[in-house]
């Protein structure tokens, strides 16, 4: 099978493909804020519904077993996926957010103190900058950022240079939501585990496009979310080695993380994944992630990277042939689906309308990362992020859409406002 007839082939596995906007099809290339769902991902949420749906872990009958089975064979699954050693070091989030969040206001928080030191990159989502900045200010802690470099990477000597005695942890991206830029995760966690600095990794980027193993990244916490790898919203998974999950406080309490209650003594919590995991959790949405990985495997990670690689390299050599496109970084260097570009003279948000009017899905702005986008000196970029059922002549409708565009609202009346 050709890998045109095997794209081909694939987008018949998602619905939402068939569906047109004035009469243009749907050409989405927003891939990196969130993927499209498969039938198999689909399906999989329906059965849940129509024929497991119950709590799991409360009710001793048929159904709730059914169910409490479904969700632990969700955990066993993630665990494969990403090679963890042991299924309990799967914690079940809402996302990468709920994931990063809770490990600041309960690992972070156990750890720092007024003095101490908290290093991140300069290339974070807010979503693994924000909940460190106030956690730093809470504790009069000092968070330390690594610029990346003109080329939009963050250096591994600059990386090592910025861990000091008075460092206490460390929260890097795997790859950048904004450049597609792949950080060296494995050798970073080296530097700091030699100084015994434990390291967080917001991986929500990476999982898409390539297989994670989390021991041999040699991560201490691997956060990542569900629907940026096909998989339904609100469910994203929080891996962490076992010793170190074991001595995180309960981040929310309520219903399935105790062994009992009474008023007037301690109350006695069960061990991780249940006790970080309060209340009833997202259940379809661990099934519907279980679905996802197996989806993806049975394409193949190998025909995963070499799609990736095809289109990440055509979109370049497509844009930096229009006049005034500039691309950001070095996508084509180690592609991971992302490539991020600007309109010398025009506003981003005019470029992704002017996309948008032809059919064409694109995020335009910040991507969440304004702190980054502000060390190229731009208001915004314009971002194509690419999943499995792309295809080459999408690229090229972009290169062409771009010829067409010209100044609109926003670069005429509101040059410098940006908001996304």
């Amino acid at each position: 099978m050709t890998a045109v007839t095997r794209t081909t082939a694939i987008r018949h596995d998602f619905p939402i493909l068939t569906r047109r906007f004035g009469g243009n099809p749907l050409v989405y290339l927003d891939n990196a804020a969130t993927t499209q769902k498969p039938r198999a991902v689909l399906d999989a949420l329906t059965s849940y519904y129509t024929e497991v749906n119950s709590n799991v872990g409360r009710g001793y009958y048929q159904l709730s077993h059914a169910a409490t089975d479904a969700y632990e064979g969700a955990r066993a699954e993630v665990q494969r996926a990403i090679n963890a050693e042991h299924p309990d070091e799967v914690v079940f989030t809402s996302g990468t957010t709920a994931a990063i969040n809770l490990l600041a206001d309960t690992f972070g928080r156990a750890r720092l103190a007024a003095g101490d030191q908290l290093v991140i990159t300069g290339m974070e989502h807010n979503s693994n900058l924000l909940p460190w900045h106030r956690l730093c200010a809470a504790t009069a802690a000092e968070l330390v950022v690594v610029p990346a470099g003109a080329d939009g990477r963050v250096a591994p000597e600059a990386f090592a240079a910025a861990l000091g005695p008075r460092t206490k942890l460390a929260a890097v991206t795997h790859v950048s939501n904004v450049l597609g830029t792949v950080n060296p995760v494995r050798e970073m966690a080296g530097q700091a585990h030699r100084r015994g600095i434990p390291v967080i990794v917001d991986g929500a980027q990476a999982v898409p496009h390539w297989p994670v193993d989390v021991r041999e990244l040699a991560a201490d916490f691997y956060c990542f979310s569900g629907h940026k790898i096909y998989g339904p919203m609100g469910v994203g998974v929080l891996y962490g080695r076992r010793e170190l999950l074991a001595r995180l406080e309960p981040y929310q309490v309520g219903g399935g993380t105790v062994k009992g209650v009474t008023l007037a003594e301690p109350v006695r919590y069960v061990p991780v994944p249940a006790r970080l995991e309060a209340g009833t959790p997202h259940i379809a949405g661990a099934i519907g992630l279980a679905a996802a990985f197996r989806y993806v495997d049975g394409l193949g990670w190998p025909n995963i990277r070499r799609h990736d690689e095809t289109l990440v390299r055509q979109a370049v050599a497509a844009l930096e042939s229009v006049p005034r496109v500039r691309v950001l970084g070095d996508p084509a260097a180690a592609p991971s689906g992302i490539v991020s570009f600007v309109v010398d003279g025009i506003h981003p948000y005019d470029v992704g309308g002017h996309l948008d009017r032809h059919g064409v899905a694109v995020r335009s702005g910040v991507h969440c990362a304004n702190t980054f986008v502000d060390t190229f000196g731009v208001v915004g970029t314009v971002r194509l992020s690419f999943a499995i059922y792309n295809t080459e002549a999408e690229v090229d409708l972009v290169r062409r859409v771009l010829r067409t565009l010209t100044p609109g609202f926003w670069t005429t009346e509101h040059p410098t406002e940006r908001f996304l």
